[in-house]
């Protein structure tokens, strides 16, 4: 066991098993404390690598994240604190693996639980390589002004209620983590504070003792008088004792073991701690504060005299002129995560994103302020869905039906239109699904599947100005500009395009109106006359009918059909549709195991 002090302004730490909240509390103490390292050197996370933000003050760094024990040492051969927060399944084989490395001088293992086999190993190997275990069943320790153990005397108000951001006079050591967070304030409030306070933990074997912690204390000359905490249950406080009776300890010594109302309890009664349960007089607590007072320490009559008595105790070290009263300086102020500020109403912030179409924060994520569950449970599909993520409105369900009906008739046309051919190309060069689908979306545009929008957007500004097909298609002519909507490589007008005919079909029997398809079939008939491939495509036939859908429901203003259509909703249509297809293609090329393309080189014009 070390003999001496255990920490310093300087000591860095390794810590074990990523939480956050705990390193963010030992980096504002660091702040606090005017260090001007950060006391976390790095973190380990099994199997992951890379940094992990957080605060230094008002700085933010970045701290190494590393997979294994043995590189984190390895990288930070300074760092000689390891701290464990790791569950009681692993704590024992993850504290011995630090125990072993030669960089590794103090260990702290959090958790509760912990075998008491391995828990002996891991004290036997510490004591016998002059190492340092602190828990299990630790909050950890702190020294006051210099480095603390993750969540060991909890908030920063506390720490500072408690004038632990910078040292005073006492050593402090108990079993419990909660008892010393209300030690170290009811020290203040008597004392200049304590120099470094330990929770050894609160298992049946603890890594280091009550005395192993006293009999440094004695040996660090800044520690003036020691206040002790027990309980009942084990023998710990009797090495005290003996250290007491040999003369090992030569400073005032306060002691108090809790438990005293274990005697009203007729059976016997298992406290919190898994070493907190009486076997007998010996380890009950008045048979240890007897104990310790015969054997020379400060022992109090009740837990309700414990503060007097340490109060008395270190007035009397002043009086002698033991100890020098501090000048209490104030510590610098932690500033407040954003978070919690705009919680508490003293900030207001900017966003930096909005959205008006979909919400997560509650129980279940909802679609324009419909749940999750209503979605399910009304039987709305896809074309529902759609229409409250785009449309930002429930539409009526042959509105939600035609949507389907597009994505259905647009999933697929065949492998050699050049989105479906992309894809096939690069599936068959390895590229995974994501690459696949995206180099097929690529090609989509003004030539291929891109037309709905400009097809919508022509179409209804030659209706609304009430142009007739003549004067709509030699217009456009004069401009140079093809009119979207209209022409196929293949299909002819004595030859349609089924799909064309399907969505007109329905579109007569459910829409209210059709305006803008009887005008763009009216344009159809004019192209014709030019050439028999000059017919309504699907891009033309989805578009008109779009407009039709828009105008016809009465749920949406001019305006808003006019933003709709400039946007690009009508295209995002034929996207989504065709990606179902471009996947289909992917899977496809995938399971035929079909290899790397090559176009021939008799399909190729080789010139000059």
């Amino acid at each position: 066991m070390a003999t001496g002090q255990l920490f310093s302004r300087t000591t860095q730490a390794l810590f074990y098993n990523y939480k956050q909240l705990p390193i963010q509390r030992m980096l504002d103490f660091d702040f606090l404390c005017g260090r001007e390292t950060p006391s976390v050197a790095g973190i380990i996370n099994p199997g992951a690598e890379g940094f992990q933000k957080l605060f230094f003050g008002q700085e933010e760094i970045a701290i190494p994240v590393h997979s294994t024990i043995e590189a984190a040492c390895t990288a930070h051969p300074t760092a000689d604190v390891f701290i464990n927060f790791a569950s009681f399944r692993s704590a024992a084989a993850s504290s011995m693996a630090a125990l072993k490395q030669p960089t590794i001088r103090v260990v702290a293992i959090i958790a509760e639980g912990v075998p008491m086999s391995d828990t002996k190993q891991l004290i036997a190997y510490a004591r016998s390589n002059k190492k340092v275990v602190i828990g299990p069943a630790t909050v950890g320790g702190i020294q006051a002004g210099a480095f603390k153990i993750g969540d060991t005397a909890g908030t920063i108000d506390n720490i500072v209620q408690c004038k632990l951001y910078r040292p005073g006079s006492v050593g402090f050591v108990s079993k419990s983590g909660g008892m010393s967070n209300e030690m170290y304030n009811t020290i203040a409030r008597v004392t200049d504070g304590i120099y470094e306070g330990i929770a050894i933990g609160g298992d049946v074997f603890p890594g280091s003792t009550l005395s192993d912690h006293i009999l440094r204390f004695n040996n660090i000359p800044q520690v003036k008088m020691m206040v002790v905490l027990g309980e009942l249950g084990g023998r710990d406080e009797y090495s005290l004792v003996e250290a007491l009776k040999q003369g090992k300890v030569n400073k005032p010594v306060v002691a108090w073991v809790c438990g005293t109302c274990a005697r009203l309890f007729k059976s016997e009664v298992q406290f919190g701690h898994a070493g907190a349960k009486s076997g007998g007089e010996m380890e009950s607590a008045q048979g240890k504060n007897q104990a310790l007072r015969d054997a020379g320490a400060i022992v109090p009559t009740s837990y309700e005299a414990f503060e007097a008595m340490i109060k008395e105790t270190f007035d009397k070290l002043v009086e002698q002129g033991k100890i020098t009263p501090l000048k209490e300086v104030m510590p610098p102020q932690i500033p407040e995560d954003l978070n919690s500020a705009i919680k508490s109403g003293k900030v207001r912030a900017p966003t930096h994103i909005i959205s008006t179409i979909s919400d997560d924060r509650g129980e279940e994520p909802c679609y324009a302020g419909v749940p999750m569950s209503s979605i399910v449970e009304r039987g709305y599909g896809v074309g529902d869905v759609i229409s409250l993520l785009w449309f930002k409105r429930s539409l009526p369900r042959y509105c939600t039906h035609f949507i389907e009906i597009c994505i259905m008739l647009c999933a697929d046309h065949g492998p050699c239109v050049s989105g479906a051919h992309n894809t096939i190309v690069t599936a068959r060069a390895g590229k995974d699904l994501v690459s696949s689908l995206v180099s097929g979306l690529l090609t989509i545009g003004p030539r291929f599947g891109g037309a709905i929008d400009d097809a919508a957007r022509y179409f209804k500004d030659a209706y609304d100005r009430g142009l007739t097909p003549y004067e709509f298609v030699e217009g456009m002519k004069k401009k140079g500009i093809r009119v979207p909507g209209i022409g196929h490589r293949i299909k002819r007008g004595d030859n349609r395009d089924k799909r064309v005919e399907l969505l007109q079909r329905f579109a007569r029997t459910h829409f209210p109106s059709v305006k803008y398809m009887e005008y763009a079939i009216q344009v159809e008939t004019y192209t014709l006359s030019k050439a028999n491939n000059l017919v309504l495509n699907v891009d033309g036939a989805i578009g008109s009918l779009f407009l039709d859908l828009l105008a016809g429901s009465g749920m949406f203003s001019k305006q808003e059909i006019d933003e709709i259509v400039e946007i690009g909703y009508l295209n995002g249509l034929f996207v989504l549709a065709r990606s179902i297809g471009l996947i289909g293609h992917t899977f496809d090329q995938k399971r035929l195991k079909q290899p790397l393309y090559r176009h021939p080189w008799e399909d190729v014009l080789y010139t000059k």
